[in-house]
């Protein structure tokens, strides 16, 4: 697998042409505990349909000068002169304060003004509109636009050369600017049609990409994308390749009704169980993969927005306090044994995969990360008034999970087990009630470092059921992104296994899910997502995806597979030595690619193009006989000429050791401990100081690394196929960690043609072999 981050687009990459004010790239944005959401199911049309629950909500229709959230390859040019442009429209709407109004749909416009200075204008739709406050055709030259209420009297004129975004503002018909709660939940809508951009100033490029179809899967979240229209997301998926199901997240925080309670907001039945606006957007989104050939995996889980979720729904540490997470602002677990919260959560999901049916997709439903919550100072959230009733005399206290348990403590995490094990059973029987006839495909998706935490090892009892066992679900799917994130990407394997042991799903039954990348800054990480995404394939799991879009747009990350025509079978490496009699009379070149740029006055600069050495060798002086030049001929057939790579032992540099000897525990420095890591890759270091090189050692020779930690040798660690140890139990903070080793360089012959003569060596001539060295094939 192949894959790239696209900064922006270059000039060679395809672009097209897209009318302004596209009714698929217009978002939405408001305040909680207010929804709402916009979609584009007509030609030329888009709906915003939002719920007030309080009289100072107010929704914004926005249209971004700059697209902030279309994938590189695929957004729209950044334009702020709207100048030469008119927009026209027909405004129709429900709900919502009608165009005549005060504190009507006003048009906010923010930019800067022919000065440069900063300036909003806005505004007023109805002083632009033909027809009625509530359907009306609305015309709008840019050219000779106006803010204020009244006109001409309160004129404002508009300078659109340089504005930055605008947006249309809805609010429920009691607004009014102050604060209160409404008496019940509003549900408004207003509906933009017949939308038509002109003039010379209405067309912007914009990226029109086609990345090859490929083997990686795709997952997203309504949470991050709920301002967004479905129907720019599916274009995204489409154009970057990613092809069969996508794995949406329908998310904690936007699904839900809510009501007013006690000076909050809280989950609610009243109506249903979704909110307008949520419905809307999952059927357009249902829709639009549908019409892409695509499927989908609805993902629901036990995480629930903290703010909207009843008291007795939650987790509970042994003090009374909530299951909350590291999000800002915070989540919370709701409880398995929790009747009331069980039960929401499985209409929940009958609503999905109703919404799922009614689109024409096949219904597939997600239980997505169902555990009980481990707080601070490893404390299990597991005695809120539920499940301390449903325990019983089972339910005793826990201080720690990571210390020693006794019998009574190991019963009570079996116990809750069986309880979380009941729950997903309910919750998953639920869906398939709702899925009828259609039937259901069921998926599990487990957090492998929570759930298989080292430190805390009895935990799985809880967290990884035995009820859990195949066949109770049809695919188990397992993801693992802190470990991938932070260096330990080789623990997933023995993780795998662990998990297949409990809970016996093969690995062409299970599902991998690789990422995510959090913030911008960390981009660097998808080297190591996109490494833990190949494994996975290589272990042979029914698929793979990469979590998640919102972070592949921001980020540029694109993905490319072989074209099914032997590519990559070139790219090919094999695990095995060239002839080590040969090799070792082997001449070595070691080298460098520096650009020098000498000026006129003899001055050089020099920029080195390569952070490591690659060595060149040639095998040739050691062909000494007929059957080395048949070994080697029998060789180089079998790698293909230089299409496959393999290993070489260099004559003058394959020990850890300074002095070329053998390895020590002690020679090289991998890195200090944290506290969780565990994982370490190979490194051979040159010089010192300011001009030290570090090398990165991949091939090690079997059986031939020696590990220390804090100075004194272990055998506790294990090496993993991409040459990098995995120690069992992680150092602490601050202790050193070194290994010693003996290596190989991983390298092709740099020629498809070879030459030998009998003549030529009995003749005392020596016949060239040249290899290079190749980038490691992982």
């Amino acid at each position: 697998m192949g894959w790239a981050l696209v900064e922006a687009a270059e000039p060679h990459h395809r672009k097209g042409w897209l009318k302004r004010f596209d009714p698929r790239f217009w978002t939405v944005d408001f305040a909680r505990p207010m929804m709402a959401s916009v979609t584009s199911d007509a030609p030329q049309t888009l709906r915003v349909e939002a719920v007030f629950y309080r009289k100072q909500d107010l929704a914004g229709l926005i249209w971004d000068s700059e697209d902030r959230w279309d994938h590189p390859l695929l957004a729209y040019e950044t334009k702020r002169d709207f100048r030469h442009t008119q927009l026209t429209f027909r405004w129709r709407s429900g709900g919502v304060k009608p165009l005549d109004a005060l504190h009507g749909p006003t048009l906010t416009i923010e930019g800067r003004d022919a000065a440069g200075s900063p300036r909003a204008w806005y505004v007023r739709l109805w002083n632009y509109a033909v027809g009625t406050a509530e359907d009306a055709l609305v015309s709008l030259d840019f050219d000779a636009l106006d803010g204020g209420f009244t006109l001409p009297g309160e004129a404002d004129p508009v300078w659109a050369g340089d504005i930055d975004r605008m947006f249309i503002s809805l609010v429920p018909p009691a607004y009014d600017g102050g604060d209160g709660v409404l008496g019940a939940p509003v549900a408004g809508w207003a509906e933009m049609s017949a939308i038509a951009a002109s003039g010379s100033g209405s067309v912007l490029a914009i990226g029109d990409v086609v990345m090859p179809e490929h083997a990686l899967g795709i997952a997203s979240g309504y949470d991050d994308s709920y301002h967004l229209t479905p129907a720019r997301l599916v274009r995204q998926v489409v154009q970057l390749g990613y092809r069969g199901d996508v794995v949406h997240y329908v998310g904690m925080s936007h699904y839900m009704r809510l009501e007013a309670s006690g000076g909050g907001f809280y989950a609610s039945l009243a109506g249903g169980v979704l909110n307008a606006p949520c419905a809307a957007w999952h059927a357009g989104f249902a829709a639009a993969c549908r019409e892409a050939g695509l499927g989908a995996i609805w993902s629901l889980s036990y995480e629930y927005f903290d703010a909207y979720c009843w008291g007795d729904w939650k987790q509970r540490a042994s003090d009374g306090s909530p299951a909350l997470t590291g999000w800002a602002p915070p989540s919370t677990l709701l409880s398995p044994a929790n009747a009331a919260a069980m039960g929401y959560l499985q209409l929940v999901a009958r609503a999905f995969v109703a919404i799922a049916a009614a689109a024409g997709l096949v219904p597939k439903f997600q239980v997505g990360e169902p555990w009980w919550w481990i707080a601070g100072e490893a404390r299990i959230c597991a005695y809120d008034a539920a499940t301390t009733a449903a325990l019983g005399a089972a339910s005793v206290p826990i201080i720690d999970v990571r210390g020693p348990l006794d019998a009574a403590q190991l019963a009570m995490l079996d116990a809750l087990g069986a309880l979380l094990a009941t729950s997903t059973a309910a919750l998953v029987a639920a869906a398939r009630d709702e899925a009828g006839t259609e039937g259901l495909a069921s998926h599990l998706l487990v957090y492998l470092p929570t759930v298989l935490d080292p430190a805390a090892p009895a935990v799985r009892r809880a967290n990884v059921p035995l009820g859990w066992a195949a066949p109770a679900f049809d695919v188990l799917q397992l993801e693992d992104y802190d470990w991938v994130t932070g260096g330990r990407g080789a623990e997933s394997a023995g993780a795998r296994a662990a998990m297949v042991l409990r809970l016996g799903y093969p690995i062409d039954e299970q599902h991998y899910f690789s990422g995510f990348v959090l913030l911008p800054e960390q981009r660097a990480q998808w080297a190591a997502i996109a490494d833990a995404a190949d494994g996975a394939r290589r272990a042979g799991v029914a698929r793979t995806f990469v979590w998640a879009l919102p972070q592949v747009a921001r980020d540029g990350f694109v993905t490319f597979d072989d074209r099914g025509d032997g590519e990559d079978d070139v790219q090919a490496y094999d695990a095995v030595d060239f002839p080590l009699a040969i090799g070792r009379e082997a001449m070595v070149a070691t080298e460098f690619s520096t650009q020098i740029v000498s000026s006129p006055a003899g001055h050089e600069q020099r920029a080195s193009e390569w952070a490591e050495a690659r060595m060149r060798y040639d095998a040739g002086p050691g062909i000494r006989s007929e059957a080395d030049v048949r070994t080697l001929a029998e060789f180089f057939r079998a790698r293909r000429g230089a299409a496959r790579a393999f290993r070489f032992r260099d004559p003058f540099d394959c020990s850890s050791a300074a002095d070329g000897g053998l390895p020590a525990a002690t020679d090289q420095m991998l890195g200090v401990g944290d506290g969780t890591r565990r994982q370490f890759a190979l490194v051979k270091r040159y010089g010192a100081g300011g001009a030290e090189q570090v090398r990165s050692i991949r091939l090690p020779v079997e059986d031939s690394v020696r590990v220390s930690v804090d100075g004194l040798e272990t055998a506790a660690f294990l090496v993993t196929a991409t040459g990098e140890i995995l120690l069992d139990a992680a150092p602490a903070a601050g202790i050193a960690v070194r290994a010693g080793f003996l290596f190989d360089v991983p390298v092709r012959f740099a020629e498809d043609r070879l030459e030998a003569s009998r003549a030529t060596f009995l003749a005392g001539e020596m016949t060239s072999v040249p290899l290079v060295e190749v980038r490691a094939p992982w």
